[in-house]
């Protein structure tokens, strides 16, 4: 009883001492703020610093805390919150966030505070302070705080508790219009200037002198070099993080300048670590609009089917949808491109065609072969109009397949049993003389129907041996799968002309060199971008992207229901893992221009992650990782921290064809 009465008079005491800290050490000084300093009574500081300094708490001096580091003399903290003019509504950066005691601060007037800490024993202890106190608005995030934090910009404010040699222009970049920057600047060791800078245009800041300050060195891209770093080897994040150019937030204008010196390629490969991740399409739409607009690229091709992709294709060139015409991607797996990112950037494609000659609209094209029975009705349908005896043949030949059109995989199998290809024969010969009638047709039809027609017939050739060969194993059908793709785009190269440039969405299993993975060294598979790589050369840019951890849309098995699943954070080791701890949240990492020490560090074979439309955390190491060399995979890494699901648009979900190795990818 009595150690209870003591605890609870020693609490009296720090409250009274807080309040005074208040009166005597703040609003005696000119800061009149009502909320800031009602905050500074709400926030216990005590909380903040080592136990055994909790007498001085509220003394009008910094203290010291741990990693060498100190908290600010309360009386700073305050100027600095009152300068940058920290209100309710507010979304505040904090640059250094020491023990958190500022954070906090903040954390009571503002409506989120992310506050970005170098130290990571400073970081774990200010956000366990966070958690116990509850201080729910307020983040803490590991990383180099003078690359700011794009994937939450813009803010309100921005305080930097560190001096540094100027204001980084990528921190001001991530300002709102009207938002406010305070920092000081300065040599280390000196007196420094506090400044606060406004922005008040896309391009345009104000800055103001607030008067003389003292603060730690802000270390850091856009700051002042670690002097304790020159002395020891640089680990393989801590060279990813020199390297890697931060991304800013996707509605800034400026998100995909950085992608623009991959735009004098003819063809640009957009990857992804799994089928289900918003930020990956976000992304890759926000990339392809720039490229589309500003460079002349004029063909978006994704991994996706022909049939289907044929009537998104029809809406964003504005022509007439055909009769009969089913909604487009109703098969398993329907999130891959029915979801609400995917949807945002068709109807942008849409308006950016309207008023074109259909010649100089921008096409929108599936690469992959299955929907093997969309592509046999188009074909026909085509033919209907162009030539109805040819069409009464299709119908004969193609109806071999009919007894397999619901179970596609049951043609192999019976490929096997039989011991000949019983369609075969057929689809070829179908393809054969449609093509060898295309000066006939195009004079009667237009042009772009033909290359439709001719596209289905050449994917119910390929789809007829993709389901026969996959008895066979997994790399032959993967190859015969990958090879039709590469063969859909160079027809859509061709068809386009000279001027054609064509930007791919698919999978990074598809778009990174296999030649450079386990794929291709141990499998023997073959891929996209392998063969854009030997048929374009340095024409061929490969992007791959990347995450650690957070959610992603995925089923347990091929034509289960989608699942918003956990990301299991990266293994220890791996591509994933090395990015994350690089501690910039978001950024690109050119792969064509390392320096010679990271790139012989990345040069040594590491795991990739790969998810597809199926995802198993269970048996993940197995089920979803390959050994890979990335800069020779790719040309550039695009890394997003932390991800979100896709959010499907709604409507049934139809079963799709069997899943390919591995898990659907």
């Amino acid at each position: 009883m009595l150690l209870v009465s003591q605890v609870e008079a020693e609490m009296v005491d720090l409250a009274r001492a807080r309040e005074e800290m208040v009166e005597r050490q703040i609003a005696a000084r000119g800061i009149h703020d009502a909320p800031l300093l009602d905050a500074l009574r709400a926030v216990p500081r005590e909380e903040f610093i080592p136990h055994h300094l909790i007498d001085y708490a509220y003394e009008d001096s910094p203290l010291p805390i741990e990693a060498d580091q100190t908290i600010s003399q309360p009386y700073i903290v305050a100027l600095m919150i009152e300068a940058a003019g920290v209100r309710t509504g507010d979304k505040v950066l904090e640059i250094g966030a020491g023990s958190g005691y500022a954070a906090a601060v903040m954390g009571k007037v503002a409506d989120h505070v992310v506050s970005i800490e170098r130290h990571h024993e400073l970081a774990e202890l200010a956000a366990e302070r966070m958690r116990r106190l509850h201080y729910d608005n307020v983040k803490i995030i590991e990383g180099d705080g003078t690359e700011g934090c794009p994937s939450e910009a813009p803010f309100d404010t921005i305080i930097a508790a560190a001096s540094g040699p100027g204001v980084p222009d990528i921190l001001r970049s991530q300002l709102k219009i009207g938002g406010r920057l305070v920092m000081p600047l300065g040599e280390p060791h000196s007196v420094q200037t506090l400044v606060k800078v406004t922005r008040t245009g896309e391009h345009d800041y104000d800055m103001e002198n607030l008067g003389g300050v003292r603060f730690v060195p802000l270390i850091g891209a856009y700051g002042w070099q670690d002097p304790r770093a020159a002395t020891a080897p640089k680990t393989l994040p801590q060279m990813i993080a020199d390297a890697a150019e931060p991304l800013l937030n996707f509605d800034h204008p400026d998100f995909a300048a950085l992608f623009d010196r991959y735009a004098d390629a003819k063809v640009i490969l957009l990857g992804e670590a799994s089928h289900g991740t918003s930020e990956f399409y976000k992304a890759r739409a926000a990339i392809s609009q720039r490229l589309i607009e500003r460079h002349g690229f004029n063909i978006v091709a994704v991994e996706a089917d022909w049939p289907d992709a044929a009537t998104i294709d029809r809406y964003v060139r504005h022509r007439q949808a055909r009769r009969g015409e089913e909604r487009a991607f109703q098969r398993f797996p329907t999130w891959m491109w029915r979801n609400t990112d995917v949807d945002e950037f068709i109807r942008w494609l849409r308006v950016h065609n309207e008023g074109r000659d259909l010649d100089d609209m921008v096409s929108f094209r599936g690469l992959d072969l299955y929907n093997m029975n969309g592509s046999i009705r188009a074909v026909i349908d085509y033919l209907e109009d162009v030539d109805p005896d040819a069409a009464t043949l299709a119908r004969e030949r193609y109806g071999c397949l009919t007894p397999y059109s619901k179970n596609p995989a049951s043609y192999g199998a019976m490929a096997i049993t039989e011991g000949y290809a019983r369609c075969e024969e057929d689809v070829v010969r179908m393809l054969r003389e449609l093509q060898q009638s295309r000066a006939d047709y195009v004079g009667l039809y237009d042009g772009d129907e033909f290359l439709d027609a001719s596209a289905n017939a050449r994917l119910v050739k390929n789809a007829e041996a993709y389901y026969r060969v996959m008895y066979h194993g997994a790399a032959e059908s993967w190859n015969l799968r990958d090879t039709h793709m590469f063969e859909t785009l160079c027809q859509l190269i061709d068809a386009k002309g000279p001027d054609a440039k064509a930007i791919i969405w698919a999978h990074n299993s598809h778009i990174g060199n296999a030649a450079a993975t386990e794929m291709g060294t141990v499998r023997e598979e073959l891929n996209i971008g392998q063969l854009c790589r030997e048929k374009f050369g340095d024409e061929a840019m490969l992007i791959g992207f990347g995450t650690h951890s957070g959610t992603v849309a995925a089923a347990d098995d091929w034509d289960a229901p989608m699942k918003v699943k956990t990301v299991r954070p990266a293994l220890d080791g791996s591509y994933e893992d090395m990015s994350h701890k690089a501690g910039v949240s978001r950024f690109l990492l050119d792969l064509r221009s390392l320096g010679a020490e990271l790139k012989a560090a990345l040069d040594e074979p590491r795991l990739q992650r790969f998810i597809g439309v199926i995802y198993r955390p269970e048996t993940e190491r197995w089920s979803h990782y390959s050994e890979a060399v990335m800069p020779r995979q790719f040309d550039g890494w695009v890394w997003f921290d932390e991800t979100n699901a896709v959010k499907p648009l709604p409507g049934e979900q139809k079963p799709g064809e069997d899943e390919t190795y591995p898990f659907g990818l």
